[in-house]
């Protein structure tokens, strides 16, 4: 018999070696956690620098959260990856937008992944009786779910949605990139786990 395909989330930043690769390393080693060839987490940059490796500062803070930067190459975002997608998280909004002039159809799948945080825990606080639908099913359809609660967690500015771009930058633009991506991560990781613990 056929295992059911892992949910697939995507996340994407410009270049796919800062941010969306410590996105997708860290939400991989947590989900794994959570349930074993459940999640396939990767990722894909709007202009990305193709082929190459994490840059090393984002690769310290993926080490130090437990995950692995190692067998990594950056890869350029296209319509064929976003169409095998059930979720894609992106590190600003501005690529949002992009992720949707490639495909409008992604409307609904689409979030950055601060704002995706704040969603769950707001889904989280709802605590909806989800004890009948298996896991697949119930991430399939967590996007949608994510939409509706999107007008009680509005951002009180537009750039509290976004991961600060640390590239070319020292390390303390790497640090402020952990201090905004870090808790959002942690945030779905457990939205995850307590869903799970429900199922």
């Amino acid at each position: 018999m056929d295992l059911p395909r892992p949910v697939r989330i995507l996340t994407v930043c410009t270049g796919n070696i800062c941010r969306s690769p410590v996105a997708e390393r860290l939400l991989q080693a947590g989900l794994d956690q959570v349930l074993a060839g459940g999640f396939e987490v990767r990722s894909a940059g709007t202009r990305a620098m193709v082929g190459e490796p994490i840059q090393p500062l984002s690769a310290d803070v993926i080490q130090t959260y437990g995950g692995s930067p190692d067998h990594f190459a950056a890869r350029q975002l296209t319509q064929k990856i976003l169409r095998e997608q059930d979720l894609v998280l992106t590190m600003a909004s501005s690529h949002r937008g992009e992720v949707l002039q490639l495909d409008p159809s992604l409307l609904k799948r689409t979030f950055t992944i601060r704002e995706f945080a704040r969603m769950v825990s707001a889904l989280e606080e709802r605590d909806d009786d989800t004890s009948s639908v298996d896991h697949l099913t119930f991430w399939r359809d967590l996007p949608a779910r994510a939409s509706s609660v999107r007008h009680l967690v509005l951002a009180a500015q537009a750039s509290d949605n976004d991961v600060a771009d640390p590239y070319k930058q020292g390390a303390d633009a790497y640090l402020r990139m952990e201090d905004e991506l870090a808790p959002a991560i942690l945030r779905i990781l457990r939205f995850a786990r307590l869903s799970m613990q429900n199922a």
